[in-house]
């Protein structure tokens, strides 16, 4: 894959396995984390080592990131290029977490930070990103999602299904060589390490004519 790398995602376990394969192969990148503010959220700190600790890795750039404001978007891509030097890939992380609230139960600040992290944040950051890919020549965008099986989880169930759609919609675009897109979706937990290894390998290996495609991982080994 190409150095200079932006990742950023909600904090999960997933985001953690992504970036802690990009320090794993030595890469050169930038992350922008957003915690779960939601109102049944732990009020964790942001996962994966801090910069500037002695856990942190090498290459590791960490940037502040407001998903529900457009200049926050603009302002985290330029902020990844002026210090990486360049842009070459990106790779957004969903794996929402759970808003845990019956429908009669939902709290309105929730639906807010829902529709602003997880809707209105991945549609700015995406055209951010995709500009930049314009402007510069080229770049490789990578989508990945863990797919979950909670139907009840009604703001989490939005969030993905929201992130799931932008997914679709870029890999449904037509052909830009400038961008090179591809989706990454697994229903399987417990195996991030090896999900986030299935993706780089595959960032990796394809060439233009691999973009537009939406990529399943699976422990069973079957891969799509």
């Amino acid at each position: 894959m190409s150095r200079g790398i932006i990742i950023a995602g909600n904090e999960s376990a997933l985001l953690s396995a992504v970036e802690g394969e990009a320090a794993r192969r030595g890469e050169q990148y930038a992350i922008a984390s957003v915690p779960n503010r939601f109102s049944s959220g732990d009020g964790r700190p942001s996962v994966g080592a801090k910069a500037g600790t002695a856990e942190s890795p090498p290459g590791r750039i960490s940037l502040e990131w407001n998903p529900g404001r457009p200049i926050s978007a603009h302002a985290l891509v330029l902020a990844a290029e002026n210090r990486l030097g360049t842009l070459g890939g990106a790779i957004l992380v969903c794996e929402p977490p759970s808003g845990g609230q019956s429908a009669g139960d939902l709290n309105l600040a929730d639906i807010e930070i829902m529709a602003n992290d997880y809707i209105k944040g991945w549609l700015f950051l995406v055209k951010e990103i995709v500009t930049v890919y314009k402007e510069r020549g080229k770049g490789s965008l990578a989508l990945v999602y863990r797919e979950t099986g909670d139907a009840a989880d009604i703001l989490g169930s939005a969030a993905l299904a929201a992130f799931r759609s932008i997914t679709r919609g870029v890999l449904a675009a037509p052909s830009d060589e400038t961008c090179l897109a591809m989706g990454f979706s697994c229903a399987d937990a417990g195996d991030e390490t090896g999900f986030a290894s299935f993706i780089f390998k595959q960032l990796e290996e394809a060439g233009q004519r691999g973009g537009g495609k939406l990529h399943k991982y699976g422990k069973s080994g079957f891969f799509k």
